[in-house]
Order: C-alpha cells, then structure tokens, then sequence
C-alpha cells in the first residue's frame, strides 16, 4: 500500500541557516534527490513524515565541485551527473566517475546526490567505497558549525552513522592520491543494478583496498593491503582477503560467492594496475 501523500510535511528552507535551525528545532528529515524516499513512498514503507527539501539550496556552494588547496571538494548536493561531467573529478578521482556511472539510468543521476548516497548509509551504495579508499573527510554542519569526521569513522553499524539529527552532510573533501585508481561493481545486469560487490582500490606503495557489500558498512581491508604493501604474491594476499571480509547470504547472493568474486577482484585489480 503507498504512502498517503497528504499525511506528510514538506518544508522548503530559504537559505543553510534556515535549514539547519528548522534541523535544531524539530523533527525533520533532510531530503535531496528523493530517490531512497520515492521508492519507500511507492511500497509504503516509509517511517518519517516530515522532510527538509534541501534541493532549495542547489546551485550554490553546496553543489560546487572544485579544487581548493589541493583537495577536491565536492559540495554534498553534487548530483551524480554533475560528478560524470567534472573535469576536477575526472582529473583526481576518476573511479568516482566510473561509480557515479553505475548508480541507476541517467533520470537516478541527474537527480541522485553524493550527500544522500552517504546519508543513506547502504553497504551498497555504488560511491561509498571509492570514498573509503581515497581517504576522503566528510563536512557535518550544524547550527555550531563544520565538524569533520574521516569517512572511515562515519559508519557505526548497518545504516548507522555518528551524524547527529541537527546536522546535515555538506560537503566531501578528498586529498591527493598517488597511484592508479581501480573501481569495479559486480550485479545482477550491467546496468540498473544493486550491487552484489563492489569494490574500489589504488595502487601505490601503500596500497588501498574498499569493498561494499561485504558487510553491514563498506569496509577497509587492512590486512590485505598490509599484504600487498609488504610484497606479498597477489595469490597470498587473495587468500588473505577471503578470510578478512564477513559477508552474508541475501536475496542478491551468497556469502561464499562474495568471498570468491572479492579474491578475483582483486587479482585482477593488481594485474590491471601493473
């Protein structure tokens, strides 16, 4: 059964400030592209019922994409498309570029944002490893101000993070990486897709390794790097990353598969990089 329309409340800030003391003040949940909301709307899922429509707020700093004293910043309101077509992405980050690409049909990326694909916090979520293996930082904003929480920290279980309800994502911050960029997602179709496995790495002297699907968040894979990093043979370190990653058995696929499929990610990423 869908949602009755007429049982929610939309409220549309004029300005940040407007938004983040309407966050304070009450019960509100901050929306932008609409996507996750549309779909719980349509199968009647949804548990909320009064939205902060932050798509008032686009076009200004909030959806620029620029580079600032050598790190990438990417306001949260960016769309996926706008990420697709940045020369400042495709110049620092390209396996974000090829994430983006993968998220949905073109309607999902012209309206998807960066900041609501975080905010939704699925281990799915097609960008969500691209940010943990670029060291990226996140901007959290309230009326009190930024904080900045490393990506890595930002998860604390499934769905589950150290935002606060006053506080909106406003920005990513992402540092130079060296070393090449390597990003792949494994679904159902080629297209249009939830993901079965995703995984994004660089290659360099330390080496950075991320997968989604794997477990409740993204995930590092630490002793897999440490593998790599150390002059391992890529077999070793496969075999390291099977026993590392803890997935489960869903609708979408089995855990076994999920460990199987990572390891030749991997060994492929490392021939692919060479």
């Amino acid at each position: 059964m869908r949602t009755v329309v007429a049982d929610l409340t939309l409220v549309r800030p004029t300005s940040l400030d407007d938004a983040l003391r309407r966050l304070r003040s009450g019960a509100v949940t901050p929306i932008a592209g609409f996507t996750d909301v549309g779909v719980a709307m349509n199968f009647g899922t949804l548990t909320d019922n009064a939205f902060l429509d932050l798509t008032t707020l686009s076009g200004g700093r909030l959806s620029e994409i620029v580079v600032e004293s050598d790190v990438l910043f990417i306001g949260a309101l960016a769309t996926y498309s706008q990420i697709i077509h940045s020369a400042a992405v495709r110049d620092r980050l390209p396996m974000l570029i090829d994430a983006a690409r993968q998220v949905g049909g073109v309607q999902i990326q012209n309206r998807g944002t960066i900041g609501g694909n975080i905010a939704n916090g699925s281990p799915a979520g097609d960008t969500l490893p691209v940010l943990a293996a670029a060291n990226a930082v996140l901007v959290l904003t309230s009326v009190d101000g930024d904080r900045r929480v490393p990506f890595v920290n930002f998860y604390t279980g499934y769905r589950k993070s150290v935002l606060r309800p006053d506080e909106i994502i406003t920005a990513v911050q992402v540092p130079r990486i060296e070393g090449r960029q390597w990003f792949r997602k494994v679904g159902t179709r080629a297209a249009q897709a939830i993901s079965k496995l995703v995984i994004a790495a660089v290659r360099s002297p330390t080496p950075a390794i991320a997968l989604g699907s794997v477990a409740p968040t993204v995930v590092r894979a630490p002793r897999t790097e440490a593998a790599l990093s150390s002059g391992a043979p890529i077999q070793e370190a496969a075999r390291i990353l099977r026993e590392e990653i803890v997935p489960i058995d869903d609708l979408r696929s089995t855990a076994s598969y999920r460990r199987v499929v990572a390891a030749n990610l991997l060994e492929q990423f490392w021939s692919e990089t060479a």
